[in-house]
């Protein structure tokens, strides 16, 4: 099984930014631990800053992938053309945030790209990605 994960735009400071919000771990060192925990699962992880480039991203793991595990960022409350390449591909994908959306600023209630994906998690850290890969497993199986 083929999971994609691609993250928006800051989530490249993550173990470092506002570790109160995002703690202290980095990426990295999580999608090595989710690689140990599901051996059967080959993951693709990719980060950018830049919009087009996650359009591209996106677009690309409807093609390559079984499923997707997204975290657009800042972009989740401003970018149709995320949410545009999110609806255009087959593949289930799963909204992520680390943070709780809705204990956030008020811009930050709403979602234009979790409208189209299977599923959102947000809240629980680092983990509503592991929680991503089980939702997936099972809508794939």
């Amino acid at each position: 099984m083929k999971i994609e994960i691609i993250n928006g735009p800051n989530l490249n400071l993550l173990g470092s930014r506002e570790p109160e919000i995002y703690g202290d771990t980095s990426f990295e060192k999580w999608i090595s631990t989710m690689e140990a925990a599901y051996p059967g699962v080959s993951f693709t992880y990719s980060q950018s800053n830049i919009e087009g480039e996650l359009v591209t991203m996106v677009q690309r793991a409807g093609e390559r992938s079984d499923g997707v595990i997204i975290n657009p960022g800042g972009y989740t409350h401003t970018s149709v053309a995320m949410a545009d390449a999110i609806s255009a591909i087959s593949k289930p994908v799963v909204e992520v945030h680390i943070s709780n959306l809705l204990s956030r600023e008020e811009f930050r209630h709403t979602s234009l790209t979790g409208r189209y994906c299977t599923g959102t998690i947000m809240g629980l850290g680092l983990d509503g990605y592991r929680l991503a890969v089980e939702a997936l497993i099972a809508k794939i199986k």
